[in-house]
C-alpha cells in the first residue's frame, strides 16, 4: 500500500514483474500522484530526465481517497511509459506536463516520448491528459492504448503539436474521445472510440505546418455526444488539416463531420469519409475552404 507519493527519478527504470504487480493508495491518503516525476515533485524549472516505467499496476483507489489528485504524473523528457494499468485517479490517470506540484512551468522543453501499450479506465478526470500552457510538451508519441471509463476525456491534449496519436481504443468518457489542441504537424489516425458525451474527435488547428486526422473509426451506441469528428477552430494563421478515410455511424441524430474557420482561415481537405446515421453528414462554417486534393 502507498502512503506517499513515489519519487520517478531520472535515468532509471522502473518494472514490475508483470502488470500484476500492483501499487496501491492507501486509503485516506488523499496524494496528488501515486508515482511522479522528480522535476514535478521538487519544483524544478527545467524538465526530468527520462524514465522508463512499465509493467505495473497503478490503483489511485478513489473510493478511499474522495480528495486524490492523479495516479501517475510525467514531467521528464524522453521518457517511455509502456505496459501499465492504471485505474481508479480521482484525478487523471495519467498526466503528461509542463507545471510542477506548486505550479513553476518549464523553461526548457519536454520532447520526444512515448506512451504506449497501457490501459486507463475510472479516471475522475481525463484517461490521460497533456497539460502545456506553453510549448514544452511536444512531439511525443501516443499510441495502442485503452482508455475507458473516464469522467472528463479520454485523450486531452493541451498542446497536440508534433504528437502522433494513433491506434487508441477509446470508449465510455464523460467527454470527448479524443480533445486535442494546438495541432501542427500532428497525425491522428486509425483510433477507435465510441461512446462519448461531446465529440468522439474535436480539435483546434494551429497555422504553418499541416495535420491530419485518418482512418479513425467513431461509432455512437450509447451517450449524448451530438458531433463525432469536429475541427472547433483556427487558432491563428491559415489552418491546413486533411480529414481521410473516416469511418462515422451515429443512432440517428447530431453532425458527423465540422468544419469551422473560428475567424482565422481554414483549408480542409476532406475524402474518402463514410458517415452514416447521422442527421448531418457535414457542417462547414463560414470562410472554411472544403477540397477533395489531388
Amino acid at each position: 500500500m502507498i502512503t506517499q507519493t513515489i519519487t520517478l527519478l531520472g535515468n532509471r527504470g522502473y518494472r514490475g514483474d508483470s502488470a500484476g504487480t500492483t501499487l496501491t493508495e492507501s486509503s485516506g491518503k488523499n496524494l496528488a500522484a501515486v508515482l511522479a516525476s522528480d522535476s514535478w515533485v521538487n519544483n524544478s524549472a527545467t524538465t526530468g530526465d527520462p524514465i522508463t516505467l512499465s509493467s505495473l499496476t497503478i490503483d489511485a483507489n478513489k473510493s478511499g481517497n474522495p480528495t486524490g489528485g492523479d495516479a501517475v504524473i510525467i514531467r521528464s523528457w524522453n521518457t517511455v511509459v509502456s505496459d501499465l494499468r492504471i485505474r481508479n485517479a480521482q484525478g487523471n490517470g495519467l498526466r503528461v506536463t509542463n507545471t510542477s506540484k506548486n505550479g513553476t512551468t518549464l523553461t526548457n522543453t519536454q520532447v520526444n516520448g512515448t506512451i504506449r501499450a497501457s490501459f486507463v479506465t475510472g479516471s475522475g478526470g481525463n484517461g490521460i491528459y497533456v497539460q502545456d500552457s506553453g510549448n514544452s510538451v511536444t512531439d511525443w508519441n501516443l499510441t495502442d492504448n485503452w482508455i475507458a471509463s473516464s469522467g472528463g476525456n479520454g485523450i486531452r491534449t493541451e498542446n497536440a503539436a508534433g504528437w502522433t496519436i494513433e491506434r487508441n481504443h477509446v470508449y465510455g468518457v464523460g467527454g470527448t474521445g479524443i480533445d486535442a489542441d494546438r495541432l501542427f504537424a500532428t497525425s491522428i489516425g486509425d483510433n477507435y472510440i465510441e461512446d462519448f458525451n461531446t465529440n468522439g474527435i474535436g480539435v483546434t488547428v494551429q497555422g504553418d505546418a499541416a495535420s491530419t486526422i485518418s482512418g479513425n473509426r467513431i461509432f455512437h451506441f450509447s451517450g449524448s455526444g451530438t458531433t463525432y469528428l469536429a475541427v472547433r477552430q483556427v487558432n491563428y494563421g491559415a489552418g491546413q488539416i486533411a480529414v481521410v478515410g473516416n469511418t462515422i455511424r451515429g443512432a440517428g441524430t447530431g453532425v458527423g463531420l465540422s468544419y469551422q474557420q473560428g475567424g482565422n482561415s481554414l483549408t480542409v481537405t476532406s475524402t474518402g469519409n463514410l458517415v452514416t446515421g447521422v442527421t448531418t453528414a457535414r457542417s462547414v462554417g463560414s470562410g472554411v475552404t472544403v477540397t477533395s486534393g489531388v
